[in-house]
């Protein structure tokens, strides 16, 4: 998995630590030109200077996926110059968290899934552009907990302590709208094609809201940001997963999901509630 991707365009959400952080390093490495979209300037700028003096071409664009405005705003950027984009990573996540976002959603929803959505279908004109770009959900086995998605309690902040379900709703979600994004680019002859993922249960700064004695005890059983990486890289750069699309991904190779997670039905009634709901200011 060492393709040059001198050339490439790349955007990676959450990018500014974690497997995100990672996943930048390797790409730039490579050759490509990379985004990182992460909410805090200061944060992310020592990546991008590191990423820069290690030979590679890096940018920050400010991006807060609980606010759609920040994710029209971020997208509009990436659009003006013109240029294709031949990878966009949604890799950004929380758990953990109880709250709503900017636009009254369920914050770890809102976050995880909507401002992807959103952001994704915003930037379609560059994706269309690059000839064969792919879009990289970073998704989770948490999603087989999940029986069912209550709809109304999308709509309101997370009953329990920690929001773990609230989590395995929006991973999901991760998978259900790379199902249907690779369906519906696969019917437009776009070109673009959709991979979700389990990265394993890596020691990344998503479980940073859970409460400090719960998170250290959990991280001692979990991977490393590197190789919670690789499944990532896999689905962005191989050239066996350019021949596939709309699948999930775990330990670099082709998965079975949860039953609902196959659920077209509600695949697509997701992809119409998220179309209504990113369209609140």
């Amino acid at each position: 998995m060492n393709q040059d991707l001198r050339g490439k365009n790349a955007l990676i959400t959450g990018a500014n630590t974690g497997i995100g952080k990672v996943t930048a390093e390797v790409l730039a490495s490579r050759g490509a030109r990379v985004v990182l979209a992460c909410r805090s300037r200061e944060k992310t700028e020592p990546v991008v200077a590191a990423i820069r003096a290690a030979g590679g071409d890096a940018s920050f664009l400010p991006l807060d996926l609980a606010d759609l405005a920040t994710v029209r705003s971020a997208a509009a950027e990436v659009l003006a110059p013109g240029e294709p984009l031949h990878l966009l990573i949604n890799n950004a996540g929380l758990a953990g968290v109880r709250g709503a976002t900017k636009q009254g959603l369920e914050i770890t929803f809102g976050t995880n899934h909507l401002g992807h959505f959103l952001l994704t279908k915003l930037l379609q004109p560059a994706l269309v552009a690059a000839s064969g770009a792919r879009v990289v959900n970073v998704a989770s086995q948490a999603h087989g907990s999940v029986k069912a998605i209550d709809w109304a309690a999308l709509e309101r902040p997370a009953e329990g302590r920690v929001g773990l379900k609230e989590y395995g709703v929006s991973k999901l979600a991760n998978i259900l709208f790379t199902t249907e994004l690779a369906r519906r680019q696969q019917a437009a002859g776009s070109g673009i094609h959709a991979y979700s993922l389990h990265p394993g249960v890596v020691a990344s700064d998503v479980w940073r809201a859970v409460p400090a004695p719960l998170r250290a005890v959990i991280k001692l059983f979990m991977l490393s940001n590197e190789d919670g990486a690789k499944t990532t890289l896999y689905c962005a750069t191989s050239s066996a997963a350019g021949a596939e699309n709309g699948l999930y991904y775990d330990k670099s190779r082709v998965a079975k999901p949860s039953r609902l997670a196959e659920d077209t039905a509600l695949a697509g009634e997701l992809w119409s509630r998220s179309e209504a709901w990113s369209e609140r200011a």
